[in-house]
């Protein structure tokens, strides 16, 4: 089965990639994320993804798009939903890609975040799949998170701090600030 593994970071994609190849599917990355900012962190992790593929012998698909405005203006003015717009427009690539490009099947990394919402991801990623005609590869990867982020570590790859929007990034910090006071 040829897969494509919309691949959110390298470190995210570890155990996904291993997994897939225990069950016999050989996955290729594609890289579609214009969430991510600013562009030193998008880049950042673009690399990262690069180098670790050839490491791996894994293909990767770029669609190099760093989509500051088309992002915002998604998600404006309702940015506390902004996961399901940012969902939707990664699994749409990766979805309408995979059709395109003879894929059998499609799925992401972001399935192995216990960080994300597993549930709408799913729910949008079979939306794609039937929008597309093409199957999407539901694996929940979470129960190897820590193991991925673990090995990711032991290879020196650049890991992240926050999820990728400018948002998520912002949460970390008035999180962190929350915590601080909280410990006070």
């Amino acid at each position: 089965m040829k897969t494509l593994l919309h691949t959110c970071c390298a470190p995210c994609s570890i155990t996904c990639v291993d997994t897939l190849r225990q069950e016999g599917i050989e996955p290729t990355a594609f890289w579609y994320n214009p969430n991510i900012h600013p562009l030193k962190e998008y880049k950042m992790r673009k690399n990262t993804l690069v180098e670790y593929a050839a490491s791996i012998h894994m293909k990767v698909i770029m669609e190099n798009e760093y989509g500051l405005r088309k992002f915002i203006e998604g998600i404006y003015p309702d940015f506390d939903h902004r996961c399901g717009f940012c969902y939707n427009i990664r699994l749409e690539a990766a979805a309408a890609t995979a059709k395109e490009k003879g894929f059998d099947s499609f799925t992401t990394s972001l399935l192995i975040s216990p960080y994300q919402n597993h549930e709408l991801l799913r729910r949008v990623g079979e939306e794609m799949a039937e929008k597309y005609d093409i199957e999407f590869l539901y694996r929940d990867f979470r129960p190897r998170f820590r193991e991925g982020q673990e090995m990711a570590r032991e290879l020196g790859l650049y890991m992240q701090k926050y999820c990728g929007c400018i948002f998520s990034e912002e949460d970390r910090y008035t999180k962190k600030k929350k915590e601080k006071k909280d410990g006070e």
